[in-house]
């Protein structure tokens, strides 16, 4: 027998007779209780009941139930149409003077009213009392925003009129981007699926810093705006799992389901709220759904029969979107005409009715509803899935048509019917222009006084915070010395300097380690038992090696988060503790600790995304070189996360070879970002190679921090003199070149540290680049010119990294310049045979060195060929870049 099979209909009016009356009596709570008791009391007996993943395809609040509206819904309808009008005319009189700037009206059109009832009714900006909401605008959508905060007196016409002009300083940019307006927007979320993931982490972090007593995180919300099609990035649904197992009821997904992604569809032969509600229900969450406006309500109670629910359910979204972009009857034909029991629904409604019955998301009183649904749920996150139509408004221009997000124009006779159907105060002589409308004082006064209630200007990013009190290098002692016999790897190094910083009375508790389930890899076990891992349910279980000294201890204030195998989640909970000078006024120092490998390789857009969001803390990179994590192969070996650091313009990259190093980078960026308050962020490599350290020399703490110092200085150099530059992992081999090249041949060399060639080659780049615009000034000299001037000899440069990394100070280098680096793919095996692999060994580094000395003479070929014999290299070895 089938579930859909009923025996005895009569029994089956029973029960139900008997949910309803509990309903009416004890409320829907306890219906829900005595359901899940009866559906585990038969799955006891044996029977399968599967899991429902979805309900209904109603909205999830009946009407009956939906809180009265609280504010003027027909001045606020007034107001909005204004707002739809303002966004539509900022991306088309901008396209009106080029095509090039283009921007995006449909995403706001459809998304208008879940935007004004957050402004208008839910939003709190941060104040002296409160915390203030954060939210993750929706990146298409930013043009009514920007219209918004137009109508408030926030921004003027002429940066309306520069939108997307982001070169002169003033005009307004592309999408929400920190970087070009500090003072505005709070986070970065154009970037397809980043959004959705640094918003969970947003939410769980604002609850660690409530746990661990920085804040008072009160009733303060994480809001993010969201498209359906944007749910297809693994990214937007990959956390969700995590934002229900930590019950972040601080947490509101609002998915703007429009049903169309950039060219049609998003799912044209399904349902996309179905199947999301499914997702989010199966993870925990709290699912609100909202697809009919106020004006189905009547329908559905007059559906006696079940039919038009029916209907509603076997209907596919691509249906949906033809009915809204061919008009009433051929609403009335295709949709209720399929039965007669529906087409009997809407018999005595007209065409023009039947069109304007509304989607959920487009009417103020249940998005109000939804909206405080969710603010008001305990213990789960909360998503809203909100129908929309894409486009509304524009009519023909695009109103739910698979062109609608590609639009960016609009004829004068499109601008005359969105007018007419909104009631906009244009005239005719001016709708080409399309001219931006202001409010009369009244409204005017109305929209400021709901922001006024709600603690001021939305959206703002406020970035002033204290500075923190740092320790003085003198603080990190231990790795100024000399190790001595003991052999240690600067991992271990950094570590210290961790251990340092979080014993520190001043800075310690503001100390945020990260790691992502490799706590023992990179020797941080210790922090288990003294900082705590932070989990919100404390620790409901006796560990296994609770007996021991270092066991793994979880606990409600636990300061390290150990975000299991997930690179781009602890990245995400890094970029929010970076921010937290910003979102919560509290600076924090996060020290993200992971193989490097899985960094910006892994994660490079959510490294953009901390660099716009101006995030300040340090991401240091494990194991980090092409040849020294040896025995995982291929791509799990570093050749150029340096490289890639390179690319984002403030992130400040290291490659310490020595503690000293590390005391003297790790204590610079602290006082750079949380005493100068610059908004860079620093990445540090280290490695796992144990070696003795020797003490800090004179004089060479300004050239760690600018990326190159003379190491060692041969005391009488010969006329066949070099210079080996090297970082790392590799400065070590440069160093037993140098002993033999002096050994064997008689060749003196001294020993460079470049702490950053990345630093080296922005430097000499800004150098020239200022060279280059004040001709008539006396030429300035880049650091990495002037520290080699003096040198004799050609320079010779190896690393652990591509090529590239060394290569982009050549045009800066005065001597002869002869890079080696570890291009091509990775490969398992020792360190000795690894470095011979990629010709960074002491021996190819000796033997260019003699080669270099060839071409300017002081070498004879037969010495070359004497060398590369001595050190076993082979001419016509394959290239380890191709190999």
């Amino acid at each position: 027998m089938t579930a859909k099979q009923d025996i005895d209909p009569v029994e089956t009016g029973e029960w139900l007779d008997a949910v309803e009356d509990v309903i009416d009596r004890d409320g829907t709570d306890r219906a829900h209780f005595l359901l899940d008791r009866a559906v585990a009391a038969a799955r006891a007996r044996g029977a399968n009941l599967p899991f429902g993943a979805t309900t209904g395809y109603i909205n999830t609040i009946p009407a009956d139930q939906q809180p009265a509206f609280p504010g003027d819904v027909e001045l606020e309808w007034r107001i909005r149409t204004i707002n739809r009008w303002n966004a539509m005319a900022t991306v088309v009189r901008r396209n009106k003077e080029s095509s090039e700037y283009g921007g995006h009206i449909a995403s706001f059109a459809s998304s208008a009213v879940l935007y004004d009832v957050g402004l208008n009714h839910f939003w709190r900006s941060r104040t002296a009392e409160h915390g203030g909401d954060l939210v993750f605008f929706q990146g298409h959508a930013i043009p009514g925003i920007y219209a918004r905060s137009f109508l408030e007196g926030r921004l003027t016409a002429d940066q309306l009129d520069r939108f997307r002009s982001e070169t002169d300083g003033d005009g307004l940019s592309s999408y929400p981007h920190p970087w070009l307006m500090p003072d505005y927007w709070q986070f970065p979320t154009v970037s397809m699926g980043l959004g959705p993931l640094m918003a969970i982490y947003q939410a769980r972090f604002m609850k660690y810093m409530h746990n661990r007593g920085h804040i008072d995180m009160a009733d303060r919300k994480v809001w993010a705006f969201l498209g359906d099609g944007e749910m297809d990035e693994p990214e937007s649904l990959g956390a969700i799992g995590l934002a229900a197992r930590e019950d972040l009821d601080n947490l509101i997904f609002v998915v703007n389901c429009n049903l169309q992604r950039l060219d049609g569809p998003v799912r044209g032969n399904g349902k996309i709220i179905q199947e999301l509600e499914g997702d989010f229900r199966g993870a925990g969450w709290n699912v609100v759904k909202l697809v009919w406006g106020s004006g189905w309500d009547a329908l559905l109670e007059r559906d006696v029969t079940g039919r038009l629910r029916q209907l509603m359910e076997e209907t596919v979204d691509g249906d949906y979107q033809a009915f809204k972009s061919k008009g009433g009857a051929y609403t009335r034909a295709n949709f209720f005409g399929k039965y007669p029991e529906t087409a009997a629904l809407v018999a005595d409604m007209s065409d023009e009715e039947i069109w304007n019955l509304q989607r959920g998301g487009h009417d103020p009183h249940k998005v109000f509803a939804a909206f405080d649904r969710a603010v008001k749920t305990k213990g789960q996150p909360t998503v809203i899935l909100a129908k929309t139509v894409k486009g509304y408004g524009m009519g023909e221009a695009g109103e739910g048509q698979n062109i609608t997000h590609q639009q960016k124009k609009m004829a004068e006779d499109q601008l005359r019917a969105f007018r007419d159907r909104f009631r906009i105060p244009v005239a005719d002589a001016e709708l080409a222009k399309a001219p931006y409308v202001t409010l009369d004082n009244a409204s005017k006064d109305y929209l400021l006084a709901r922001r006024a209630a709600l603690g001021g200007a939305f959206p703002q990013r406020i970035h002033a915070a204290p500075k923190l009190e740092i320790p003085e290098l003198v603080a990190f002692e231990a790795l100024l010395k000399d190790s001595g016999a003991r052999e240690i790897s600067t991992t271990m190094c950094l570590v210290r300097a961790l251990n340092t910083l979080v014993r520190d009375k001043a800075i310690g508790r503001h100390v945020v380690p990260i790691v992502p389930d490799e706590s023992r890899t990179f020797g941080m076990e210790g922090m288990f038992r003294q900082l705590g891992i932070y989990s919100p349910k404390g620790q409901l279980y006796t560990p296994e090696d609770a007996d021991q000294l270092s066991y793994y201890k979880e606990s409600r204030d636990g300061q390290v988060l150990q975000e299991g195998i997930n690179e781009a989640g602890a990245m995400a909970d890094w970029i929010a503790a970076a921010t937290s000078y910003a979102v919560h006024g509290v600076p924090v120092i996060p020290f993200y600790i992971y193989y490097s490998m899985f960094g910006f390789q892994r994660v490079g857009d959510l490294a953009w995304a901390a660099g716009d969001s101006r995030a300040r803390g340090f991401l240091v990179g494990g194991t980090a070189g092409r040849t020294t994590l040896n025995g995982e192969g291929l791509q799990h070996q570093d050749g150029h996360s340096h490289i890639l650091a390179g690319t984002i313009p403030n992130c400040v990259s290291y490659d310490p070879t020595f503690g000293y190093e590390v005391a003297v980078i790790v204590q610079d960026g602290l006082r750079r970002m949380f005493v100068e308050q610059e908004d860079v962020y620093f990445y540090i490599t280290v490695g796992n190679e144990n070696y003795p350290h020797p003490a800090m020399p004179d004089d060479v703490e300004e050239g760690i921090k600018r990326g190159l110092y003379r190491f060692a200085a041969t005391a009488t150099p010969t006329e066949r003199h070099v210079n080996l530059l090297s970082c790392g992992a590799i400065f070590r081999q440069a160093e037993r070149a140098a002993a033999l090249l002096l050994a064997d041949f008689g060749i003196t060399a001294d020993l460079w540290s470049a702490t950053s060639l990345n630093e080296l080659a922005r430097e000499a780049q800004d150098v020239a680049r200022h060279n280059r615009m004040h001709p008539t000034e006396a030429p300035r000299i880049p650091y990495v010119t002037a520290t080699l001037g003096a040198a004799a000899g050609p320079v010779i440069a190896a690393t652990d990294y591509m090529k590239v990394y060394a290569e982009q100070i050549r045009a800066f280098v005065p001597q002869a310049f002869h890079v080696l680096g570890t291009d091509g793919f990775g490969r398992s095996d020792s360190r000795v045979r690894l470095r011979r692999h990629f010709e960074v060994d002491a021996e190819h580094i000796a033997a260019t060195a003699i080669y270099a000395l060839f071409q300017e003479g002081k070498v004879t070929a037969a010495e070359v060929e004497a060398a590369y014999a001595r050190y076993a290299i082979d001419p016509g070895k394959s290239n380890p870049r191709t190999a």
